[in-house]
């Protein structure tokens, strides 16, 4: 014939080739676990995002069941007014909260006690999570009583990348009693 071709087993080529072919193979297998293993830890990093959502809407929730709780007593107990303890104001409560509402630790964060598993603003390690509770007093009977209050329950928390989380949530609560 008229020459010997390129791949030929004389001139190596099959050797090379096989060289190549493994190299494209080792770079195709890296990019796609390289691939795999940014997407592992960008879903562990979304995680983390959502587990703290999901604590921080719980904590807003908490904080509006803390005013509810003390709303309740004073209707339970008779007596005293049904806002007793309960006036206009920021304030920061925990789970045990009784009344009167302190503003003491309002830009406090919160501490999780790892043996009783609860936040609280004494026993723990501190959290990212800051919880504040504003009352506002919306109406008003003929005496000058309120007999409609607003309870905002504003959570906030820093997360993954530094950024700043905030969930309010908002109850009213009426003189009915």
């Amino acid at each position: 014939m008229l020459g010997k071709s390129v791949g030929s087993k004389e001139f190596g080529g099959e050797r090379g080739q096989l060289l190549i072919e493994a190299m494209i193979a080792v770079g195709v297998t890296t990019v796609g676990l390289l691939g795999v293993f940014s997407l592992l830890s960008q879903s562990m990093g979304l995680n983390k995002v959502a587990a703290d959502q999901y604590v921080g809407a719980y904590l807003a929730a908490e904080g509006i069941e803390v005013v509810k709780n003390i709303i309740d007593t004073n209707a339970y107990q008779g007596g005293a007014a049904w806002n007793t303890g309960v006036s206009d104001g920021t304030y920061a409560v925990q789970y045990d909260t009784k009344g009167p509402l302190s503003s003491s630790a309002v830009d406090v964060p919160l501490k999780f006690d790892p043996v009783t598993s609860t936040y609280n603003y004494n026993v723990g390690t501190d959290t990212n999570f800051k919880r504040a509770i504003k009352i506002t007093s919306l109406r008003f009977d003929s005496f000058g009583r309120p007999s409609e209050l607003e309870v905002d329950s504003t959570v906030t928390w820093n997360s993954r990348g530094g950024t700043q989380y905030k969930i309010n949530l908002e109850d009213h609560f009426m003189s009915w009693r």
